[in-house]
């Protein structure tokens, strides 16, 4: 079977807003100075990730020499984000046996709103463990089912790589392969430098990242996060549509 191609791009719902940027910067901000703190965690600066890079991947695309991107970028926006949900609560509606709710007169809310709260380890066993992420908040599952159906219409278009595993909805937080002079072992490769975040995950368990911050785009984005004029790092954006 041969390998899967190294993925190039990724489909997103970027977190960082006009909105939600304040919050974010704050809690990310504070969230560092601790665990990075010799007399706390002294988990390495390197490994948390820059404010401009928090994201909710729905799936990874891979686009050698950008041969399919114009394909994905097209289908984009073909998307009516609206008429997604629609469906998504239509559907919702049907399986609880209830009436579809009425359209709402004067301004349209927010189509989706996000809060992340607390941290998880991505890996199994947090003891040994190289990224830590914050889950959105999403009781009702509308997020998830959202996210989804957008997986769904870029896989069966060919341009989303397959994966039948449940969608994971996640913020990375700190990610251990960004830490420069990882150990080596007889010149090999280098290895992956875990931590064992047990107590940083029960101290930051009702941490709120950010609260109620409405989604403002759908974004296809270049792997590899680049240094910006600030200081801070964001990946490049090939293309995006509003949520309306």
């Amino acid at each position: 079977m041969p390998p899967r191609p190294s993925p190039t791009h990724f489909l997103c719902l970027p977190l960082v807003t006009g909105l939600s940027r304040h919050q974010l910067s704050a809690s990310l901000s504070a969230f560092s100075r601790d665990v990075t703190s010799p007399d706390s965690f002294a988990v390495p600066e390197q490994a948390i990730r820059p404010l401009g890079t928090l994201h909710l991947t729905i799936g990874v695309m891979s686009f050698p020499g950008d041969d399919g991107l114009e394909k994905a970028v097209a289908l984009l926006k073909t998307l009516v984000p609206r008429k997604i949900m629609a469906s998504i609560k239509a559907a919702e509606a049907e399986k609880n046996q209830e009436r579809s709710a009425q359209e709402p007169t004067g301004p349209l809310p927010p189509l989706l709103s996000v809060t992340l709260k607390g941290l998880r380890s991505i890996q199994p066993t947090s003891s040994k463990t190289s990224v830590l992420y914050s889950p959105p908040v999403d009781t009702e599952g509308t997020l998830l089912r959202f996210c989804e159906s957008l997986r769904l219409t870029f896989q069966e278009a060919g341009l989303m790589v397959k994966d039948n595993r449940l969608l994971l909805l996640h913020a990375t937080i700190v990610n251990t392969i960004y830490v420069k002079g990882r150990n080596r072992k007889g010149g090999k490769r280098q290895e992956k430098l875990t931590i064992d975040a047990r107590d940083i995950i029960d101290r930051y368990d009702d941490y709120v990242w950010m609260k109620d911050v409405p989604v403002e785009k759908i974004a296809i984005c270049k792997m590899g996060a680049k240094k910006q004029e600030d200081g801070d790092e964001a990946y490049e954006v090939e293309a995006e549509i509003e949520l309306t």
